[in-house]
């Protein structure tokens, strides 16, 4: 058995069936995801069956992200020492049930793959932008997933593939799955057309108007009318439509926003800035952790 397994083997402890699962989503990441998105696509047909609602609710206790923004995301990409918190407190940036553990060990040690989502869509070029922060999921990767084209880099790379993709308008996430450990470590730069968790989530809201897989970065958007020519490229960036010209007047609605920051970087007047939304869980931000 490969260091890097047994390192998997002792992540999950005596939780064997989470060691298997989290073995074969990486192992099988491709075929992984296209049967999720099948399910996702299959749901949005029988979304108001009634025993798909329990169903749901339970993976979505199980499987979900954190919205980063630019300057979030680049703190963790930079980071030089561990971080290891496990608190209840971190309910308040991740608010969800099971999943919640923010650690980064050896987060120097970066490893980045084919996106799976992508490969199974078919839609988006190129697929490189899976990172893995930390030897033990990182050196999985490059042991068993060369086959998605696995390869350490180092945070200067693992940041242009960031801002590559932010200027692209892709979402970054970081992912918080219980077969994965229950914690960070894997950040993606999600596409909202092709990502199984936006499109999941997109599909449970016909359902449940609160059911979703994604936390929101914990931001607000603040505009400056004086700067601001009315171009209206805000509104082209923004996934969540969070934003809209109507009779010459920008409407923002705030609570639709996930403080993404994709807004804020295209802006070509630099009208628009980002500050914590009380109403929001708190942001993933390594400086402002409970």
């Amino acid at each position: 058995m490969k260091v890097s397994t047994r390192n998997l083997v002792k992540l999950h402890g005596w939780r064997i069936d989470r060691f298997v699962h989290n073995y074969l989503y990486f192992v099988f990441y491709r075929p992984y995801v296209r049967v999720a998105m099948a399910i996702v696509r299959l749901s949005r047909r029988f979304i108001r069956f009634k025993p798909l609602a329990g169903v749901a609710r339970m993976a979505f206790d199980r499987y979900h992200s954190k919205v980063l923004s630019a300057g979030d995301v680049q703190k963790i990409l930079r980071l030089e020492k561990n971080i290891h918190s496990v608190s209840q407190k971190n309910k308040q940036v991740v608010p969800f049930r099971y999943a919640t553990r923010i650690i980064f060990q050896e987060p120097e040690f970066i490893a980045v793959m084919d996106c799976p989502c992508k490969a199974a869509t078919g839609t988006c070029e190129p697929l490189a932008c899976c990172i893995a922060i930390g030897k033990k999921t990182a050196g999985f990767w490059l042991d068993h997933c060369q086959k998605y084209h696995a390869r350490q880099i180092g945070q200067e790379e693992a940041l242009s593939i960031v801002r590559y993709y932010r200027s692209q308008g892709h979402i970054t996430q970081a992912f918080f799955k219980v077969a994965t450990g229950g914690s960070t470590g894997v950040i993606c730069n999600c596409c909202p057309d092709c990502c199984v968790s936006l499109q999941a989530t997109a599909a449970a809201r016909a359902l449940d108007p609160g059911l979703t897989m994604n936390a929101p970065a914990g931001y607000r958007v603040v505009h400056d009318q004086d700067r601001c020519s009315g171009c209206g490229r805000c509104v082209e960036i923004c996934h969540f439509q969070a934003v809209r010209i109507t009779d010459g007047r920008r409407l923002y609605d705030a609570a639709r926003c996930m403080g993404c920051e994709l807004c804020v970087e295209h802006c070509p007047e630099c009208a628009l800035t980002l500050e914590i939304n009380p109403d929001k869980p708190l942001p993933l931000d390594l400086d402002r952790l409970p």
